[in-house]
């Protein structure tokens, strides 16, 4: 099982997604809350962070799990665990994503959410 960890990041009541631009086709394409793979022996709250600078120059700190999904894909299972997040500094340079929005947590099943983050994104909204 690959554990990935995603950052729910929040401004002016609204949070990040962005879409990939990256990945097979089951994520290509699709709206997330950004994050990758947790590299072996690292923190999760240190991956969180070194993947939010690579994938898009900005400075984070990573606060606390919020909750986890695990998700059956065509080639792996993936048991994505999501993370609050605070922004510290940066400017959007975007790496591995199309585009990004700042969305109302009400709208964010109006996205084509990657299937691992919908449950996360159910969860963010209020509808576990």
């Amino acid at each position: 099982m690959l554990i990935v960890v995603a950052a729910l990041i929040e401004k002016d009541n609204k949070v990040l997604v962005a879409r990939r631009s990256t990945g097979d086709e089951s994520v290509f394409g699709k709206w997330e809350f950004p994050g990758g793979k947790v590299n072996e022996n690292e923190d999760e709250k240190d991956a969180i962070e070194r993947e939010i600078n690579e994938e898009f120059e900005l400075n984070i700190k990573a606060k606390e799990y919020v909750v986890n999904n695990v998700c059956k894909y065509p080639t792996k299972t993936v048991d994505l665990r999501l993370y609050r997040c605070d922004y510290i500094s940066g400017e959007f340079h975007l790496h591995d994503h199309f585009e990004y929005v700042w969305v109302e947590k009400s709208k964010l099943l109006d996205y084509d959410l990657a299937p691992a983050d919908i449950p996360l994104a159910k969860y963010v909204m209020g509808k576990k």
